[in-house]
Parts: C-alpha cells; sequence; structure tokens
C-alpha cells in the first residue's frame, strides 16, 4: 500500500520567525506514521532555516518554485541545482504560477526535466480553468499538460513525479467552489490513463496522484477515499497548525481503517 502523500504549500505567506513557529506547533501536534508522508512547502526566504529545524523523520521538504536553468547571468532565480541538498520535492506548473506569472508548458515541461535531473521530485499540478470546465475542454487541457511535463523523462523517471490534480475552479483563491468526488474521480482515472498510455500500466499503477483544491479538515477524508487519490495538497488549511494536524490525522485513521478491512 503506498504512503498516502500529505503537501502543505504555505504559498507567499510567514516570514522566517512566523515559518518558525508554525513548524514547532506542527512537530507539537503531528505524530510520526509510517503509512503518511507529510511535506511542507515554506516560502522560498524561509526554506533554508526551516531546513536545521524541522525534524526529517517527521516532515520532508518542498520548494514552491526554481528556475530549470542550472546556472548563470539568472538575476533574483534559484536554481533546482541550489535546492538538490535542501529539499525533497518542488512544486511545478501551479495554476498560480501559469496564471499569475504566464508560464506555458514548455517553461513546466523544463522544470520537470530539471528537478530530475537534480534528483528532487517534481509535485507537477495540473488542472482546468471553469471556463475550460463548461466548454467541456477538461480532458484535453489535462492530458496536454501532463503529456507535455513528462515528455523529457524516461520510464525510470516517472516514478520520482507526483502528479497533483488540481482544478483551477476549485482553488479558493478564484472561486472556491468544493470539487465533489464524482468530479474527481473521472479527473483522476484520465491523469492514470495518460501515464499508461505513456509509460504503461505498472508505471500507471504506482504513479502518486494527489488532489488538491480547497482542501481542509473538513473534506480531507472525503478525497482521500477517492479511489486512485494517493494524498492531498492544501493551501490555506496547511497555515493552520490546528487544521493541519487534523488532515494527517485523517488520512492515517482512513490508513487503518483500510488496514483492518
Amino acid at each position: 500500500m503506498k504512503r498516502t502523500l500529505i503537501v502543505g504549500n504555505w504559498k507567499m505567506n510567514l516570514n522566517v520567525h512566523e515559518a518558525s513557529v508554525l513548524v514547532k506547533q506542527l512537530n507539537d501536534h503531528i505524530q510520526i506514521h509510517r503509512e503518511v508522508e507529510v511535506a511542507l512547502a515554506p516560502s522560498m526566504l524561509t526554506l533554508q532555516p526551516l531546513s536545521h529545524e524541522i525534524d526529517r523523520r517527521k516532515f520532508s521538504l518542498a520548494a514552491q518554485n526554481a528556475y530549470f536553468k542550472d546556472e548563470g547571468a539568472y538575476t533574483g532565480e534559484v536554481s533546482f541545482t541550489m535546492l538538490r541538498d535542501l529539499v525533497d520535492y518542488c512544486i511545478v506548473g501551479h495554476s498560480e504560477r501559469r496564471i499569475f506569472f504566464h508560464e506555458g508548458l514548455e517553461d513546466v515541461r523544463d522544470k520537470v526535466t530539471a528537478a530530475i535531473r537534480n534528483n528532487i521530485a517534481p509535485i507537477l499540478c495540473i488542472g482546468e480553468t471553469h471556463q475550460e470546465r463548461i466548454q467541456g475542454e477538461s480532458q484535453r487541457v489535462v492530458h496536454d499538460q501532463l503529456t507535455t511535463a513528462l515528455s523529457n523523462l524516461t520510464a525510470e523517471d516517472i516514478d520520482k513525479v507526483v502528479i497533483v490534480y488540481e482544478p483551477v475552479w476549485a482553488i479558493s483563491t478564484f472561486n472556491g467552489i468544493h470539487a465533489k468526488p464524482s468530479d474527481i474521480k473521472p479527473m483522476v482515472d484520465i491523469v492514470r490513463n495518460n501515464v499508461k498510455e505513456l509509460y504503461g500500466a505498472t508505471a500507471a499503477n504506482d504513479a502518486r496522484v494527489l488532489y488538491g483544491g480547497s482542501v481542509d479538515d473538513q473534506n480531507v477524508r472525503a478525497y482521500l477515499e477517492i479511489d486512485g487519490v494517493d494524498g492531498v495538497l492544501p493551501g490555506a488549511a496547511s497555515l493552520n497548525y490546528v487544521k493541519f494536524s487534523k488532515i494527517v490525522d485523517s488520512a492515517y485513521k482512513l490508513k487503518l481503517d483500510k488496514r483492518k478491512k
């Protein structure tokens, strides 16, 4: 049984002191569970100091973004190469990067490739907008985002990629409409079918596919119960240690329930 992966995306929040306080609160309220992996994605500024504070047995560390060039005259950028000994994961292709910073399919592809090249597992976010959904374009959009992002990877590389289905229309930053499990299941199946077409049935079955989009402690169990969903990517809820701790507890309790069956 695959470990459930919970990734807390702190986005552009918390200074160094505030981030340190939150880590201490999370450390006090979250237990080590072999069945559940918890990753924290703080801002770039706080990554380095937090790397010395977190209990690596309890938390993995993720970057929210990086530049695909390993080095060079790119003022203000931080490369995957600079992060390779600091983080386990890096979020790539998040809708906010695509919308606000105009990252296209090729940009995301190059970042996924750079992450793998530097031994960092990319957390690849894909998902359609509300307009694309009502126009019946969801399947095409997700297919294009996924296949382009993975186009430079080998069958061996795909094992390192985490895929997040995060429909833009269900993110609180935008519409904040809570997606129903019946909305998510068909799209997760499409994701796995696309991976199967590219890399085969074993890769599709082994791939870790997460859900993101207004995930909190109240709805997380319903999302984790969806067949084919291996974890979640909460945003706002990950800034609240009580809510985030409950999300992790829900994931662990679901694992226990499944084991009993």
